[in-house]
């Protein structure tokens, strides 16, 4: 396995995770903790983090999808959904927290150049 495709593995176990704990672990003691949440402010944000969720899902089936896909495939799907993933963790980075940057922005633009440098 190449250094990229390792790399866009953890990306996907990532979103994996982001999808367990935001969608079903959003109001456990987990999540609370995780997220810094009153139970209160998490039982009127859960269905929202749901969502999110859902997204993060997608994220990591298409990166999935991309490390499975047929050579003459995968380069474009893993650089769409690399580059998904960079606009999201940009995003949440500028409007959310830093750290969301820096979990999941910054992993996502160290698998598109390793990528792009053909690694």
């Amino acid at each position: 396995m190449t250094p990229s495709s390792l790399l866009i593995a953890f990306v996907a176990l990532e979103h994996a995770a982001f999808l367990v704990l935001e969608s079903f672990l959003f109001r456990t003691p987990l999540g609370l903790r995780i997220f810094k949440l009153t139970p209160a402010a998490a039982e009127a944000s859960a269905v929202l983090a749901a969502n999110q969720g859902v997204y993060n899902g997608f994220l990591a089936a298409g990166l999935v999808w991309g490390l499975l896909a047929a050579p003459a495939a995968s380069l474009s799907i893993k650089t769409f959904f690399l580059a998904c993933v960079v606009v999201a963790g940009v995003v949440g980075g500028a409007t959310a927290s830093r750290s969301i940057f820096l979990v999941q922005a910054l992993p996502a633009l160290a698998a598109l150049g390793l990528l792009k440098a053909g690694r």
